[in-house]
């Protein structure tokens, strides 16, 4: 009975993501999502020239979209908006999975959005699978925790936008899950007779995956975006940390590095040769030639000078503060934030989850009791936050780019601290009071909630509809 509520709620997330997010699609007026018609010029080129796109000088047009964001994207404007195409150094995946959509549809962007939706629910099915796994003593926090990646207002409304970020997303779900089976946190555990059983309600009966599996996920990765890029690190870790728990010998580890590293380089090998053809040099990504191009983005050094004047704390501030509206919501192209009381009832959230994470780990004396393999899926979920803030970090060094959904592809892993950390608190309570248990999953609740009252109380009426 109790796994079957575990399923009939998680089907209850599922099918409240796909409604709200079809309605963050539909309901969000055309273009009114970050880079959305550049990401929207890069699949129409594959579809109507049968080719991947070049970036070249004049794809970037910095008064021309200045106007276009100032004027909500006044049709009278909209003549040259398929020029507008800086995006065509990314990755090629997402936008040849989407080509065919645009094919079918005749570019419809509702239809190219809604798939963007249908790729974030399987980010939703990685957080749950991942964390069940991880959480198999608390299952209720597992599902506490794919509630807190499928309901963030900002994170729906970028999934409901033509973006590669969607795809970002699904495939660093599917790696770090990977990781985790293949760290053997699945995997039958023995017994005092000898028998082995798997660990309790896994979702996932694989008992290993091959560290070829993890190469060609990390292929993919190396395709779809450079944000996830870092999955390669985290593949090369989860060896490292088997080979050390399992005591491999040596030519074992190189053998399973070597499965790891071969497929991965010759996905991603395949797309920077053709950069370097392309492109020229050693700009096998591309991004030597957007550098180039971007002539007018704002850079840290302009930002700190004359809208900060001078001031680095200024900066730091500003740095600060608008990453953590943008991560919760701050929509369009960041211009609509929500009011200020909102976000103070997340930075209290905050502070509660990260207290009741110490409090939870201190009472289940972690990392202290953990067993080998859950250890080193801490380790590497530890691994994922620290890479992704410093990616987001580094590329603030150059551009200025405060935007909280580039800290997205680690959300499986934020996921975990806020399941936990909900955990603790109710973990004070639950057994004087087992219905409290449920409290973390009613939190998800609350939040899905409230992403429909964002988007209908400040993105639909603060947005035009031409």
């Amino acid at each position: 009975m109790i796994r079957r509520v575990e399923w009939i709620t998680i089907a209850v997330i599922l099918a409240a993501y796909l409604v709200i997010g079809d309605l963050y699609a539909v309901r969000t007026p055309a273009w009114q999502a970050p880079d959305e018609p550049a990401h929207y010029n890069y699949v129409r080129q594959i579809a109507d020239d049968h080719r991947l796109p070049v970036l070249k000088m004049g794809d970037w047009q910095q008064d021309y979209q200045e106007a276009l964001k100032a004027s909500g994207f006044n049709p009278a404007l909209l003549a040259r908006l398929e020029t507008v195409q800086y995006e065509d150094h990314q990755p090629p995946l997402y936008y040849l999975l989407e080509a065919p959509i645009y094919a079918l549809t005749d570019g419809n962007l509702k239809e190219l959005r809604l798939f963007s939706v249908l790729m974030g629910a399987g980010v939703v099915i990685c957080a749950w699978s991942t964390l069940r796994l991880l959480l198999a003593r608390w299952p209720i926090l597992a599902l506490a925790g794919a509630g807190f990646v499928a309901f963030i207002p900002q994170h729906l409304a970028i999934l409901g936008s033509v973006s590669n970020d969607a795809l970002a997303e699904l495939v660093a779900g599917l790696t770090l899950l990977a990781v985790v089976i293949y760290l053997g946190v699945n995997r039958p555990v023995p017994s005092s007779d000898g028998a082995t059983s798997a660990p309790a309600g896994s979702p996932v009966e694989m008992r290993d995956v091959h560290p070829a599996a993890l190469g060609v996920l990390v292929g993919i990765a190396l395709i779809t975006k450079t944000t996830i890029y870092f999955l390669a690190g985290i593949a090369v870790l989860a060896v490292l940390l088997r080979w050390r728990r399992e005591r491999w010998p040596r030519q074992r580890g190189a053998a399973h590095l070597a499965a790891v590293l071969i497929p991965a380089l010759l996905i991603g090998g395949a797309w920077w040769m053709r950069n370097l053809h392309v492109y020229g040099g050693t700009d096998f990504l591309g991004l030597q030639r957007h550098d180039a191009i971007t002539v007018g983005q704002m850079r840290r050094t302009t930002h700190i000078d004359q809208i900060c004047g001078g001031s680095t704390r200024c900066y730091l501030e500003n740095f600060a503060r608008t990453t953590f509206h943008s991560f919760w919501g701050q929509f369009g192209w960041m211009a609509l934030p929500m009011p200020t009381t909102v976000y103070r009832v997340f930075l209290l959230f905050t502070l509660a989850v990260l207290a009741g994470a110490l409090f939870f780990a201190w009472r289940h004396h972690w990392p202290r009791s953990l067993d080998g393999p859950p250890r080193d899926a801490l380790i590497a979920f530890a691994a994922v936050i620290v890479l992704v803030g410093a990616e987001y970090v580094l590329y603030n060094r150059t551009f200025v780019q405060f935007q909280g959904r580039y800290l997205y592809p680690a959300l499986i892993p934020l996921g975990f601290l806020v399941a936990i950390g909900l955990g603790g608190w109710t973990s004070l309570v639950e057994r004087r009071f087992p219905v409290l248990a449920g409290l973390p999953v009613a939190a998800m609740a609350g939040l899905a909630a409230f992403a429909v009252y964002a988007l209908e109380s400040y993105i639909v009426p603060n947005l035009p509809v031409w």
